[in-house]
């Protein structure tokens, strides 16, 4: 079955072609037939990434909508011969909040919508955007079978205990004030990844999988099910990510209120785009940049990078104890994926957990599957880079077939 996925933002679209079955999934062999990325939507300046058949393309041009956009992903489908219209049977929507009530991916329906609204207060910034790419796919493809995965869905099986904030009751009631989660897919994906290379399924194992990149977050869990994570109400709390300062004493929001005289909304942009990496070093978000400026002597980049280090590495430390131990450490992520000296810092000092890194394994683990933990270590470490397309079109199939998820 030939699904698309689409993960719509703001102005921005991405999209991949994936051919994927019970039986692909079972032999690992999905085919990613095509991808692209179309930025900047409603500009006259709109770039347009493709890729198919090993052939690549750019270009720039007006997209005004995300219909547009849309539309013009399927030109570029079927101007390389990847597919036509009437070949795609599915398309997986990735829906950021689903409250709730999403305990798993489903496939959108009236009632669907009316929820992924509800929760759009949750979200304001992504699911109206998510719905949008909705509403062009649908028009577009009337025939084919709409699905939303929904990035908190995977940290609904989180308990009470974690999820609870300690608030008056009342806001939880009557607001659902409380911790979400969110890289759902990214948790899941590579906690199945990590089984399957095992030859086993995901109820064999306690893991504590971090996901670092531009947005980061840590994940427990037991057996296949997430039991605690880093992002809560919304991805600003947890670690220090680009961007976003993370954990932060909400007294410190109240003193930016008034001693500083700052309003919500310089409040909100401070916090989600000049905080985290960016906001120590006051250099950039990038963690290649800032080891690179490290590397020069730079000591805010250092400083920047250290805290980074130190927040991760506490998180674990929870986790482990939350967990009452685990099998193993698992990175992914651009930085988790790609950042050596990131995390041979973050699994310093962590011996006692029976964490311990092999240098030469993971200087060689650079966007590849790979264990880079010492051989006698008790906890493995390793690095799995994440493929939410791909967990996105499998469980698009799943739901369209019936097939419950391992």
């Amino acid at each position: 079955m030939k699904i698309l996925v689409l993960n719509c933002g703001s102005s921005s679209l991405k999209f991949q072609l994936i051919e994927t079955s019970p039986d692909q999934i079972a032999a690992n062999q999905d085919q990613q037939l095509a991808a692209g990325a179309i930025a900047k939507i409603g500009g006259a300046d709109s770039t347009i990434a493709f890729e198919a058949g090993g052939a690549k393309t750019k270009d720039a041009y007006a997209v005004l909508t995300h219909k547009d956009a849309i539309a013009e992903a399927f030109k570029l489908l079927e101007g390389s011969g990847a597919a036509k219209l009437d070949d795609v049977e599915g398309v997986g929507h990735r829906v950021v909040h689903g409250g709730e009530h999403f305990t798993e991916s489903a496939i959108i329906d009236d009632d669907t919508v009316r929820r992924i609204v509800a929760a759009s207060d949750l979200a304001p910034l992504h699911n109206p955007h998510n719905l949008k790419g909705y509403y062009a796919a649908k028009a577009l493809l009337p025939k084919a079978t709409h699905v939303a995965v929904f990035d908190t869905s995977f940290h609904q099986t989180m308990p009470p205990e974690a999820y609870i904030y300690a608030i008056p009751y009342l806001y939880y009631t009557r607001d659902k004030i409380r911790r979400y989660g969110f890289h759902g897919t990214s948790h899941r994906y590579v906690s199945y990844r990590f089984a399957y290379l095992h030859t086993a399924t995901r109820g064999h194992y306690k893991l504590i999988t971090c996901h670092l990149g531009n947005g980061c977050s840590v994940c427990a869990i037991r057996y296949g099910k997430s039991v605690d994570t880093s992002m809560g109400l919304t991805p600003v709390e947890g670690l220090i990510m680009g961007t976003r300062p993370g954990d932060l004493d909400p007294g410190a929001v109240m003193y930016m209120v008034g001693r500083a005289e700052m309003g919500l909304h310089e409040v909100d942009v401070t916090l989600n785009k000049f905080s985290g990496l960016y906001g120590i070093s006051g250099t950039s978000n990038d963690m290649r940049d800032l080891l690179d400026e490290a590397g020069k002597g730079n000591a805010r980049a250092q400083l920047a990078i250290d805290a980074f280090c130190y927040r991760v590495k506490k998180y674990i430390g929870a986790y482990f104890a939350a967990l009452d131990g685990a099998d193993a450490v698992v990175f992914t992520g651009g930085i988790g994926e790609n950042a050596a000296p990131v995390r041979e810092k973050i699994c310093q000092s962590l011996g006692s957990l029976g964490i311990r890194v092999d240098a030469a394994k993971n200087q060689a683990a650079i966007g590849v599957e790979r264990e880079i933990s010492e051989d006698a270590a008790p906890t493995k470490v390793w690095v799995i880079p994440t493929d939410e397309e791909l967990l996105i079109a499998r469980d698009t199939l799943r739901v369209i077939l019936k097939i419950p998820h391992p």
